[in-house]
This record gives structure tokens, C-alpha cells and sequence, in this order.
């Protein structure tokens, strides 16, 4: 699926029931006690996701048509965080909504589904050209809830002791296998596999990077704009679990010329020695994952790293972390259909598959320049590039303007797309972003280093 706005009403409408039934497909793999609590105030329950993405269709399409809501008290409780719309419920307290219930969430859903499809078949061509950016904001947004969905659940399934799987492995290979199989990897052995990363050089110069304004939905990708680039090098591969093995045994974790000077704070405050859902027991990796808890290959890529460990561990490997122009300048090289073949978690019928693509190997994720799984469906990448707007960016006019501009301080951009991120949000273009000690979510890095010119 294209984040490109809905062509026509039809159009709108099939991709429209695709992306709900996908949304309902990934929460029925939670009981309805998955979906009410909430692990951290900056994860969300699965139960706020599914009305959340209902509100937006109420409040942004139904709403300027004239049609009323259901319940006018679900605006407070599921707004975000559009303050053009009005006082919204605070973000901590979300896993504390027990009402309204699972079931009158569903209905809501079905109810909205109902009326939004109503509308929008019964629009003439000019109201529905006109209504169709924000129809395919909506469409994307709920997409995005759905990555989130994953995420979230992740977070919360790992504060249970029991360590449940959200969704069980295809494999047959038992956790007590993988130990017995693996109990020979050392710190050399990753030592030597950090050297295999090969590089591609980029001469560099003036390039453009970002998306026409006209081929938008997600405002902060463009407008498309020139930079220059220094010749850098890009490696082809993700950094993988050896290099991080290697990290945590020569005591990267401990070492403070390795780290930000905030990231270091970070790790001592957090007491963090690895990154988030990996322990060590028995000089062996776990790590909790979709699939439940696991043990940690040393080629697969490395992720639920910060940026600041990302930074650190770049470092630590004599390099650094790519801008986002140097990223977005190499995955030119990657052809559509590469980056369309790339792994996700949702298949267009709306069944959950491909969660094992979250366990790469470095045969997925070595290649030349334009192999996608280097860029596309496995981490996100995490690049030392401040979150703000491309030259000439303005936000959107009226509400939908605060859907990112307002967002544009003290964060990262991340560049690619993970085994979580659904069909149609890999591209070229596309920014993610969060605060630099943000590790619950599926991120990872690559390295850069500066030639001379």
C-alpha cells in the first residue's frame, strides 16, 4: 500500500477496510486484559490505539461534514494531542480508561467504519478531491498505530515475568536447543565478526533529497531541496549482535569517552549494560522479541538500541552514524520493487505474518548498494541528524498542521522501516523520529565514516 492520497472513492474505500481489519487482526492477537494496561507513559494500551485511530476518522472526515459523534466525551478521552480540537485526557493515565470497554470500542469502530464508507461513496468528485489528503492522512495514521500496536504490546508483554510471546514461533527450535547450539560464541569470535563490514563511497556533491509537495501525506518529508554532501562512506550491512557483544565485553557501557555526555548520564541513572530487552546469562544474549524471550544469534541485526547507544557503539567501532541526506542519497540505489519485496508484519488481507523477520541474519542484511535489506525491513536506523523541517517547510493549515511540525525539537530522525512497520511506510523519504533515549522501539544502526574529498 502507497501513503499516497486515495485516488478515487473506491479506491478510498477498499484500502480504507484494509487497514481496519488489519488494525482488529493485530489486536486479537491480545486478550482483552493485553489491551488495557498501559507499561509506560510513553507506550499506549492496544485498546487507546483502536479508538484513538476511530477518533481521528470521527473528528477529521465526519466531523466537517456535519455528522455528530457518537459519544462527544470519547473526544476528550482519545485526542492525543491536537490542542485545536481541544483538552484531551493526560497520556500517563491511558492504561487507567477501563470504560468504555473493549466491546463498546469495537462497536464504536464499526459504527465509524460504517459512516465514514457512507460518506465518502456519496461524495461528488469535487468534495471528495478536496477531502481526499486528509482521507489518506487518516489511512496513514492508522498505520502508523499499528506499528505502534506491536511496539507497545512488546513493552508490555516484557514486564510480565512470564515472558509471553505475542504472537508463538513458526520455528520448531526450543530455547533449551538454541543454548546448547550456540554456547560457543565468545567475544572474539564477535570481535572478528565486527570486521566484516564492507563500505561503499559516495563522492558526494549537491543532491536532492525529500518529496515533491504535490505527492504528500506526511508533511515533514518535504519539500524535496538540495544539500551538500562531503564523500563519506556507508556500510552495507546493520550492525549486528556480534558487534554489540563485543561492546558489552570491552566494557562499553562502562566507558565514558565512548558516550554523549547525556547518553552517559542515561546509562548510569538507567543502569543500563546492554540494550533494552537483552540479558546475559551464562555468557550467552537473550533477548525478549515478538516470539517471546530468545536466545540472541551473533549475526542478526542488533536492535532497541537509543540513539545514544547507537551513537556510542559507532563510535566505539571507529565510525559514526550516517546523516539523514547520506542515507537517503545511498538507498536511491535500492529499486522500488526491492524495497516493496522487503519483510512486514501485515499482509494485505489483514492476517499477522512475518513476525520472524525481526530475527535477521547477516546473509539478509549484507549486500551491494541496492539490496533493501540493508535499508528497508529490519530496523530502523538511527541517524545523527536533528528532527526539523526541510527548507521551506510549513505546517499544514488548520488542525492537521500539529500531525508533526510541532514535534520538531529535541529529537532524531530514523530512516528506513522495521519487521514492524507496515506495507507502504518503507520509502525512501520517509522520517521517523524520537528523543534520543527512546529504546523501546524496533531501531537499530549502520555506520558512516568521512572520506577526504
Amino acid at each position: 500500500m502507497s501513503l499516497s492520497s486515495p485516488t478515487s472513492p473506491s479506491d478510498f474505500v477498499a484500502r480504507f477496510r484494509r487497514v481496519r481489519r488489519r488494525t482488529e487482526a493485530l489486536a486479537a492477537l491480545l486478550s482483552v486484559e493485553d489491551q488495557q494496561p498501559q507499561s509506560m507513559p510513553d507506550a499506549s494500551p492496544t485498546k487507546w490505539h483502536r479508538a484513538h485511530t476511530t477518533w481521528f476518522f470521527e473528528t477529521f472526515v465526519l466531523g466537517p461534514a456535519g455528522i455528530a459523534p457518537l459519544n462527544a466525551q470519547y473526544s476528550y478521552l482519545f485526542n492525543s494531542y491536537y490542542d485545536g480540537v481541544g483538552a484531551r485526557h493526560p497520556r500517563p493515565k491511558r492504561g487507567l480508561l477501563t470504560r468504555p470497554d473493549n466491546d463498546a470500542v469495537t462497536a464504536w469502530r464499526a459504527h465509524v467504519d460504517d459512516a465514514v464508507v457512507g460518506l465518502v461513496q456519496g461524495m461528488a468528485p469535487s468534495a471528495f478531491a478536496a477531502a481526499a489528503p486528509v482521507l489518506g492522512l487518516g489511512l496513514a495514521h492508522e498505520e502508523q498505530h499499528q506499528e505502534l500496536i506491536i511496539t507497545d504490546a512488546l513493552h508490555l508483554l516484557n514486564e510480565n515475568p512470564l515472558r509471553p510471546a505475542l504472537q508463538p514461533s513458526s520455528s520448531s527450535e526450543t530455547l533449551s536447543s538454541k543454548v546448547s547450539s550456540s554456547s560457543s560464541s565468545s567475544s572474539s569470535s564477535s570481535s572478528s565478526q565486527t570486521s566484516r563490514a564492507s563500505f561503499v563511497d559516495y563522492d558526494g556533491g549537491v543532491i536532492a533529497i525529500g518529496r515533491d509537495v504535490d505527492d504528500l501525506v506526511f508533511d515533514n518529508e518535504g519539500p524535496r531541496h538540495r544539500v551538500f554532501l562531503e564523500p563519506y562512506s556507508l556500510s552495507t550491512t546493520l550492525v549486528t549482535v556480534a558487534a554489540l557483544r563485543a561492546f558489552i565485553d570491552d566494557g562499553g557501557y562502562r566507558n565514558p569517552s565512548l558516550w554523549l555526555a547525556a547518553g552517559f548520564d542515561e546509562v548510569r541513572a538507567g543502569g543500563h549494560t546492554a540494550p533494552l530487552y537483552v540479558t546475559e546469562r551464562d555468557g550467552a544474549l537473550f533477548a525478549m522479541g515478538v516470539h517471546g524471550e530468545r536466545l540472541l544469534h551473533d549475526d542478526e541485526a542488533l536492535s532497541h538500541v537509543s540513539y545514544y547507544e547507537a551513537d556510542a557503539i559507532a563510535r566505539f567501532l571507529g565510525a559514526r552514524l550516517p546523516t539523514e541526506a547520506e542515507w537517503e542519497h545511498a538507498a536511491a540505489a535500492v529499486s522500488d520493487d526491492a524495497i516493496a519485496a522487503a519483510g512486514f508484519f501485515v499482509d494485505d488481507t489483514g492476517a499477522v505474518s512475518d513476525l520472524d523477520a525481526a530475527v535477521v541474519s547477516a546473509d539478509d542484511t549484507t549486500g551491494n548498494t541496492g539490496d533493501a535489506g540493508a535499508f528497508f525491513g529490519r530496523v530502523w536506523q538511527w541517524t545523527q541528524s536533528a528532527y526539523q523541517g526541510h527548507p521551506g517547510f510549513a505546517p499544514a493549515a488548520g488542525v492537521v498542521g500539529e500531525y508533526n511540525g510541532k514535534f520538531m525539537v529535541g529529537q532524531y530522525v530514523l530512516r528506513g522501516s522495521s519487521s514492524f512497520t507496515p506495507r507502504g511506510h518503507a520509502r525512501r523519504t520517509y522520517r521517523n523520529f524520537w528523543p534520543p533515549q527512546t529504546r523501546f522501539q524496533n531501531a537499530g544502526l549502520r555506520l558512516a565514516r568521512d572520506l577526504k574529498a
